[in-house]
């Protein structure tokens, strides 16, 4: 597997992290680097993390995991895509907040990498780089939660004020 497809694995894999980041920009007040870095930190730390677990898992098992390694990465990818379709349809949203505290970070940095345990088996199976693979995969979802952060802030400060303007007057036709 080249590098390039690893930067794209990367990029998919990053794609929750980005998402809820730019939730935690929706509800900054004032872009804060502080914070921004914070959650930057924890997506991109965890989503490296994630894949060296599950390689480590991969590769302890080995010997197991040759005679059906086929199967497996067959069934992780086909879990992979399954869940991203379904989160895909799912109507409920993260709660936004700008709170950065061990407690919430922890639980959304585990949400957002868990896919990522199951690429870690799946290199393992295909004889990834590990080392590499890690670097690219956490330094992406670090630069695009940066990114999303950013985003959610900008736009959640420029649209405040005419998204609640639309929902007061939605709200006011529904009554009436």
């Amino acid at each position: 597997m080249g590098l390039i497809e690893i930067f794209l694995i990367g990029i998919g894999l990053a794609m929750d992290a980005f998402a809820v980041s730019i939730c935690k920009g929706l509800s900054m007040k004032k872009l804060d680097l502080k914070k921004t870095t914070i959650i930057a930190i924890y997506f991109g730390g965890f989503q490296a993390l994630m894949p060296a677990i599950g390689y480590f898992l991969g590769t302890t098992f080995e010997d197991f995991v040759v005679q059906v390694d086929h199967w497996i990465a067959f069934l992780l990818l086909a879990f992979i895509g399954g869940n991203m379709i379904k989160e895909s349809f799912d109507d409920e949203l993260e709660k936004c907040n700008d709170n950065v505290d061990f407690k919430t970070m922890i639980v959304l940095a585990i949400a957002t990498s868990i896919d990522a345990l199951a690429i870690g088996i799946t290199f393992a199976i295909l004889n990834v780089n590990i080392v590499i693979s890690i670097v690219i995969i956490g330094v992406v979802t670090f630069a695009l939660s940066m990114l999303g952060v950013k985003i959610g802030n900008k736009f959640g400060n420029k649209y405040q004020n005419k998204a609640e303007f639309a929902g007061r007057i939605s709200i006011n036709f529904t009554w009436n």
